[in-house]
């Protein structure tokens, strides 16, 4: 997985201060804290309410209402969001085309217990399993 496409999920070095240039610096980017700035353009990168984006992470809505725009999330926080925006960058690699990832995140899927991947992603459990399945689907072995 390309992982500028990772930092363009968040907003790129303008939203996070600098560029997502390997795992080491997702590390660094997880402890010091993603931006409440980051939550807002991963909801808008994948056309999503801040409402529902909200829903997938370990935080109240309203506690990150109250966030100011770049103000640092704490260590669980900021690490769920990087995962989030790696299954999207994931998925767009895999589908080549944004709209049909995103169109696939809604859907039921089988190998995904008939749950739509979307749902998954509050948990890192569920969201293991469906980079799992964007592997599958990349490598085209289907469960």
């Amino acid at each position: 997985m390309n992982l500028l496409h990772v930092s363009n999920v968040l907003g790129g070095a303008k939203v996070l201060g600098f560029q997502i240039e390997s795992q080491m610096d997702l590390i660094t980017l997880g402890s010091k804290g993603v931006t409440k700035d980051a939550v807002t353009h991963l909801a808008g990168y994948a056309s999503m309410p801040f409402r529902q984006v909200a829903s997938l992470l370990p935080i109240s809505e309203r506690t990150l209402l109250r966030c100011k725009p770049k103000e640092h999330l704490n260590k669980p926080v900021s690490e769920h969001v990087l995962q989030i925006a790696e299954v999207f960058a994931k998925g767009v690699e895999v589908f080549e085309d944004k709209e049909r990832f995103f169109e696939w995140l809604k859907q039921s899927n089988t190998a995904l217990g008939g749950k739509n991947p979307l749902m998954l992603l509050d948990s890192r459990f569920g969201i293991d399993m469906v980079i799992d399945e964007l592997g599958r689907i990349e490598t085209g072995v289907y469960s």
